[in-house]
């Protein structure tokens, strides 16, 4: 079972398998179409049947899929199968591996054999021209901006330098407040047990006063709606003007490919360091997740074979042929591909995965985010101060999870 098509997957995995097992045939069911007007629960419900149906033995899925199938009994546990065959976990990332024994209550039901994260890149020509020291692994989002606002701001738009820069397009203030700097220090928008909105906290008000002076600084770059600001020739950053992003490693092909063929562009030299992080845990991270895991189904009739395939696709030989090729994945197996176009990759591998946490502000709802918008635009135009804004998004936040459960019981007595 795969998420995407049949293709894509040999191009992925099978065409490499084949070669090496020509006797193993793969039937590929694509599992792209459960999501489609679907809700959570919905979706779970939709890939029961349909592993009843289709009765898959390799399951391939994501992070999520993995955790619900795992606590419904439906995957096979490897710890018997690795010890069995006395299969080398030792070269895989330690970080992956907890993640999913964590996942797993302690056991093993699934290997990933590629992971993602994202570091700090900077630019070393920048730094030395305006003599800042350079950034060091494990830095805060309030270190990074405090560094980030260090570089000039004077100059037209178009030729500008600018501290720091991140995604494709314009972010609030609640954006950076709610989705980055919180998110990085596992801040809850709310307590969902309890059913209680937990923003008017001292840290909650420092992630927005963070995002406030950032916005108003004019060190941040943003690009205009509706332009290119992600491309390779339009991105201030490759073009030698932005002096920090955070990014994955396909920045780094990116970067390599920019050098050769942005018009105009200055070369300059790449820096790399892990971040941002909590700055109560700063050699840890909530920002490492598995894309694709791979499981054994646990009623399925072929699974020495399934199992055969996982060691293969999570092993050294699958990952010494894979370190040619760079995409937004890094290779769970250590010792294979060092770096990338001369540039050391050991900063997406130094932080330890924060554990037994549930995500935090990406639960945020719909309509706590569109009160934090308004508010802060408030506080911006200086209608408002901060605590003030902070007290109307906690008050009118827990009014309209209120509203919202009620509804929801309501619907559900209605529906009985």
């Amino acid at each position: 079972m795969y998420n995407w098509s049949e293709s894509s997957f040999n191009l992925q995995y099978g065409d490499m398998f084949a070669m090496k097992y020509p006797n193993i045939e793969f039937e590929v069911v694509s599992s792209q179409d459960l999501r489609l007007n679907t809700g959570t629960e919905d979706y779970y419900n939709k890939m029961n049947k349909f592993i009843e149906e289709e009765q898959p033995d390799v399951l391939i899925l994501d992070n999520s899929s993995y955790e619900t199938l795992m606590s419904r009994g439906m995957l096979l546990e490897m710890d018997p199968l690795i010890k069995r065959d006395n299969y080398d976990t030792q070269g895989i990332y330690s970080a992956v591996l907890d993640i999913l024994k964590e996942k797993g209550t302690g056991k093993l039901y699934g290997l990933s054999p590629n992971f993602e994260t994202s570091v700090v890149y900077y630019n070393v020509d920048l730094f030395n021209k305006y003599g800042i020291e350079l950034p060091h692994d494990g830095m805060s989002w309030q270190e990074i901006m405090d560094v980030a606002r260090l570089f000039p701001t004077d100059g037209d738009e178009d030729n500008r330098v600018y501290g720091f820069s991140i995604g494709n397009s314009p972010l609030s203030i609640s954006y950076l407040a709610a989705f980055m700097f919180a998110e990085t220090q596992g801040l809850q928008p709310l307590n969902k047990n309890a059913m209680k909105v937990t923003v008017n906290t001292e840290t909650w008000t420092e992630m927005f006063k963070l995002a406030l002076d950032v916005k108003k600084s004019g060190t941040l770059y943003e690009p205009s709606v509706g332009s290119l600001g992600g491309s390779m020739e339009s991105s201030p950053f490759f073009k030698g003007r932005v002096a920090m992003t955070t990014e994955g490693p396909y920045l780094l092909q990116q970067f390599k490919e920019s050098q050769k063929t942005v018009e105009g562009i200055n070369p300059f030299q790449l820096g790399i360091v892990s971040g941002p992080v909590d700055p109560k845990e700063p050699e840890m991270t909530r920002n490492i997740s598995l894309r694709e895991i791979t499981s054994i189904a646990m009623n399925s009739g072929n699974s020495d074979a399934a199992w055969e395939f996982i060691k293969y696709i999570n092993g050294e030989e699958f990952a010494k042929a894979k370190s040619r090729l760079v995409n937004g994945t890094l290779l769970s197996r250590t010792g294979f591909i060092k770096e990338i176009n001369g540039l050391s990759l050991d900063s997406f591998y130094k932080l330890k995965p924060i554990l037994s946490e549930s995500s935090g502000s990406s639960g945020i709802p719909s309509s706590l985010f569109e009160i934090m918008e308004r508010e802060m635009k408030l506080v911006q135009e200086n209608k408002k101060s901060l605590d003030e804004a902070m007290n109307t998004i906690q008050t009118e936040g827990q009014a309209a999870l209120d509203k919202e459960h009620k509804e929801a019981e309501l619907n559900k007595k209605e529906a009985k």
